[in-house]
């Protein structure tokens, strides 16, 4: 049983760092003939590693109790008594499935890297040394150690996309290291003042924590400006497109999947429970930024010439809709956008994989050079179908459920932010089924798509797992909502108390 491994959470946070050094060790110790078979060998190491973790995972949800609100799976080891500083490591309804997606989707990226043929064994230690980061994001409980992961996950992404990337690579690589890190340095001061007030960096104690409303309002604003650009939220996204352009196949899908819920986790975890005060004052902010993203974020996306910019910015618009129903502070409104993360990393995964698949057959993203892909690739023309149809929000997939419950949500909230939420649903429909018809239907013009093969074995593969899971959260959505349940009434109920103490 997990609950007698207490370092089990700490096992599955560095499994991959493991695999990272196995690969190292033998692309170092390799005779100069074997070197050219370090790169596969160093593809399966990473496959196996990430589908161990993914194992590992699921084990976790299967032990995990959802009918408590606090953090299971405790680990802790002293570090520097002496500060308060200790490494500690747990989850709860909020963080769980977070960390099961990213488990999830590690091993796709892995499949979907078959592009790559330079330095692939600096490649696979890359993505591995990230899976760590990004699953440590998750269950740390210390906000040094949370400081560490979140921050250490810049590293490897910006390595893949400039090494591995575009022919824009490097700027798009300084851009999203810049935006990223300068935004974080506000909050490692807040987490410096967190710690001199409260005497300690356990998040555990710093939740029961009550901090001075105007000392709230400073610290919010001071993680706003990480978790805004880490999201990313209008106006400061502007990295995001570039970023996916330039970044490979498999680095799009994890940072469109993963990399960009790590802003959301972090409203969750710190903003709304630690700072009540201050995250009821900017509300009406966030909505008022979360509706122009999802507006604007969808004009944009419309006059798109590239697919793999058109859906970066749909996907600046999806996270609009976690903003909103996070800060709406009611049941089913921070439901909603817990159910829109998961929900959007397995979509929009797979519509960066699609893109993936007719690049690496064609080397180019331009709309306008596909059409008629239907007679070409029929398989291909279906599975496309599903996930336009999924990123719309069509009933009986995940896409569906997520967005329905932040606008419930925000609707409770105001019937203004519901409105503005629901003009972008429509703005999705319009460039998603736009950039479908022109990709898709229609007469093959361009006589070097006669030869463009449908998607083999390995790619119908990975596409179906990721149908069948939107599918399947799509119609039964209490896989979710029973894990969150808990955990986002234990929020919400501390949160609204606070509020009334303050009103006292």
């Amino acid at each position: 049983m997990i609950a007698e491994i207490p370092s089990f959470l700490s096992i599955l946070t560095f499994l991959p760092t493991v695999g990272a050094l196995v690969i190292a060790i033998m692309r170092f110790t390799a005779r100069p003939e074997d070197q050219a078979k370090i790169g596969e060998n160093s593809r399966g190491v990473a496959l196996l590693t990430t589908v161990v973790a993914l194992g590992l995972a699921i084990w976790m949800m299967v032990e995990f109790d959802p009918s408590v609100a606090g953090f299971q799976m405790v680990h802790e080891v002293t570090w520097l008594e002496q500060i308060g500083l200790g490494y500690r490591m747990g989850v709860d309804g909020i963080s769980v499935l977070l960390v099961l997606l990213t488990a999830f989707l590690m091993p796709i990226c892995i499949l979907a890297s078959g592009s790559i043929k330079t330095r692939v064994a600096d490649y696979m230690i890359a993505f591995l040394l990230l899976e760590t980061l990004m699953i440590g994001v998750f269950t740390a409980l210390d906000l040094v150690l949370f400081y560490i992961f979140f921050e250490g996950g810049l590293i490897p992404m910006f390595i893949i996309i400039g090494v591995w990337g575009g022919q824009n690579r490097v700027y798009a690589a300084f851009k999203f290291f810049l935006y990223t890190l300068l935004g974080s340095v506000l909050m490692l001061v807040a987490m410096i003042f967190m710690f001199l007030e409260a005497g300690t960096t356990d998040i555990t104690v710093l939740l029961q924590t009550e901090f001075a409303r105007e000392a709230q309002t400073w610290l919010w604003l001071a993680f706003f400006a990480s978790f805004a650009v880490k999201m990313p939220m209008w106006p400061v996204h502007t990295w995001l497109p570039d970023a996916h352009v330039q970044a490979p196949t498999a680095g799009s899908v994890i940072l469109a999947g993963v990399l960009l819920k790590m802003g959301g986790y972090g409203f969750m975890r710190f903003s709304l429970p630690m700072f009540p005060n201050a995250s009821d004052y900017f509300a009406p902010m966030v909505f008022v930024l979360s509706i122009i993203a999802i507006i604007y974020t969808s004009l944009v996306a419309f006059r798109q010439t590239d697919i793999k910019k058109l859906i970066a910015y749909s996907s600046v618009a999806h996270m609009g809709f976690v903003t909103m129903g996070l800060f709406t502070m009611n049941d089913v409104g921070v439901q909603g956008a817990l159910y829109q993360m998961i929900s959007h990393g397995v979509i929009s995964g797979a519509l960066f994989l699609l893109v993936g698949v007719i690049y690496d057959r064609m080397h180019t993203r331009e709309i306008a050079f596909y059409g008629g892909l239907v007679h070409r690739m029929p398989v291909y023309a279906a599975i496309f179908a599903l996930f336009a149809m999924a990123n719309v929000g069509l009933p009986g997939t995940s896409g569906f459920v997520g967005e329905i419950m932040t606008m419930v949500g925000a609707f409770q909230a105001g019937w203004w932010v519901a409105t503005g939420a629901a003009v972008g649903v429509i703005l999705s429909a319009m460039y998603m089924l736009t950039v479908y018809r022109n990709v898709v239907f229609g007469e093959i013009t361009n006589p070097k798509l006669e030869t463009i093969t449908d998607v083999d074995a390995k790619e119908f593969g990975m596409l179906a797992v990721l149908a069948v899971s939107t599918i399947v959260l799509g119609v039964f959505s209490t896989l979710i909502t029973d894990v969150t349940a808990a955990s986002v009434e234990n929020l919400i109920a501390n949160y609204n108390a606070a509020i009334a103490a303050a009103a006292q």
